[in-house]
């Protein structure tokens, strides 16, 4: 087909003509919708692409406050839902080291916190002053978020919006 007769046909369906093979002789055209082409295109080549699991770490002490303890469990959570690798650091300071055992208690209840995102790649161990624990993300048709932060209410944002009198 002549290179007008395929332009006209491809406008006249709504469609675009889109080479295929510039290096075939003569080269090879396709009447196709070229944003979906190119769709296609970048959803092969990011197959191809290994997935890299970035490692995120979240650091918690002994005597850490619940707000703050939730706060790092939302963030871990976040970390795990877009398919990242956490590790659980606890350091200990000073006499802190006295009672390890509050320690232990504590990863294992972010782990029990987390099992709905995670699972354990790496037990708890302790070097030195720290424990560590590597949790990795479970496949995304099983993850089931505790944590999420509550929706604010209208009430709260018309809240901060106005100055007080």
């Amino acid at each position: 087909m002549k290179l007008n007769d395929a332009l006209r046909r491809a406008q006249s369906l709504g469609l675009d003509l889109v080479e295929v093979a510039a290096t075939a002789n003569p080269p090879v055209c396709k009447i196709i919708d070229f944003g979906k082409f190119r769709y296609d295109i970048s959803k092969h080549t990011k197959d191809k692409k290994p997935a890299s699991a970035k490692l995120k770490e979240v650091k918690f002490r002994v005597n850490i406050d619940e707000h703050d303890y939730l706060t790092k469990i939302r963030h871990a959570e976040e970390f795990l839902d877009r398919g990242n690798k956490v590790r659980v650091q606890l350091q200990f300071r000073g006499r802190e080291m006295a009672h390890q055992e509050f320690g232990m208690q504590l990863v294992e209840k972010v782990r029990d916190d987390l099992s709905g995102m995670s699972q354990v790649e790496m037990d708890p161990k302790t070097a030195g002053r720290n424990i560590t624990m590597t949790l990795a993300p479970l496949p995304e048709n099983r993850r089931k978020r505790k944590f999420t932060v509550p929706p604010k209410t209208p009430e709260e944002t018309e809240q901060v919006g106005l100055p007080s009198a």
